[in-house]
């Protein structure tokens, strides 16, 4: 598979990489088992980014990726985690001595004694501010803790802000069919500073791949159920803040884009790849068969100027009103 460089960190990554939020929590119920499995599939895919977090599963996904890559030490994989989510959201919390201990958590958790790369997680807005936050983060640089840091953001105002910190390696963005605001600005500002773009949410939390309708039930303990209204974390994290009644009307009608060789969800993905300024995207997989499907997206045909067109349209009918003035 293609590999791009993240940005100032020289690192390198897969065009598809593989987000690890469901191998821990708030997506129904997934055993350790098949957390393997599906980290194994992605890896013969040609996946080399994994992307984590220390509050997924409070370290279940940190432990089974690195409990993964024990037993293949042949593999060559990227593993960036965050930090950050599991205090109180306050901008005081975010302070050296508090990054010390989260990073040390997360280096017993991975097995390591340096991180690939750090990500804040969706801190409180001023933390992208301060230049106390950055100076701690390249002590952690310094000390080797971890080899580069980046953010993940709600918004690409904190994007844009982001950006123009001299030693953010990456910053991580909801970007997909139903989420282009970041195109207008974000995307042209990282490619100017060097600054990697991460992909997240891709699929519209599974909208995009077209399976659901309006009578979906999910399980009780996934975020699709629990978090519709943004009433455990923030809104746009789920189905990409579009409500879901339109999402999935919109999304039937994105699926019937899809042309031969391309399934929905391999389309979406193909979008966001083709994007310039995007390093990798980092759809979620919950069976072997999904990572595997969403590989096989970076090695597909390039989309053509009438398809672009049309997703474009879909985006500017049915969905931007809802979402472009929020994130």
């Amino acid at each position: 598979m293609d590999e791009r460089v993240i940005g100032r960190s020289g690192q390198r990554a897969s065009v598809v990489g593989l987000g690890t939020w469901q191998l821990g929590a708030d997506w129904g119920d997934v055993d350790d088992k098949e957390a393997l499995a599906v980290l194994e599939a992605a890896a013969e895919s040609g996946v080399t980014f994994f992307d984590t977090a220390d509050v997924y599963g409070d370290g279940r996904s940190e432990q089974t990726i690195a409990g993964f890559l024990r037993g293949r030490p042949d593999l060559r994989v990227l593993v960036a985690t965050k930090m950050g989510r599991r205090v109180d959201q306050i901008p005081e919390n975010y302070v050296l001595d508090n990054f010390r201990a989260w990073n040390d958590r997360s280096r017993r958790n991975l097995g390591v004694d340096r991180i690939d790369l750090v990500q804040l997680h969706c801190p409180p807005t001023p933390v992208y501010s301060s230049d106390e936050v950055f100076d701690a983060l390249d002590t952690l640089v310094a000390e080797e803790r971890i080899a580069a840091y980046g953010v993940s953001v709600e918004t690409c105002a904190e994007a844009l802000t982001a950006i123009a910190r001299p030693n953010v390696a990456s910053v991580q963005i909801i970007l997909n069919p139903f989420r282009m605001k970041p195109l207008a600005q974000v995307l042209p500002a990282a490619r100017e500073a060097g600054v990697g773009i991460i992909a997240r949410v891709p699929l519209a939390s599974g909208l995009l791949s077209g399976r659901y309708t309006r009578d979906t039930v999910f399980a009780a303990n996934d975020h699709r159920t629990f978090n519709r209204h943004g009433e455990a974390f923030d809104q746009g994290e789920t189905f990409s803040g579009v409500d879901y009644d339109t999402g999935v009307e919109a999304a039937a009608e994105f699926a019937a884009l899809a042309f031969d060789g391309y399934t929905p969800a391999q389309l979406a993905l193909r979008w966001i790849v083709e994007q310039p300024g995007v390093t990798t995207v980092i759809p979620g997989a919950r069976t072997p068969g999904q990572a595997r499907a969403n590989a096989a997206a970076a090695g597909l045909p390039p989309l053509s100027a009438q398809t672009l067109a049309a997703v474009r349209d879909l985006y500017d009918r049915r969905i931007k009103a809802q979402v472009e003035d929020r994130w």
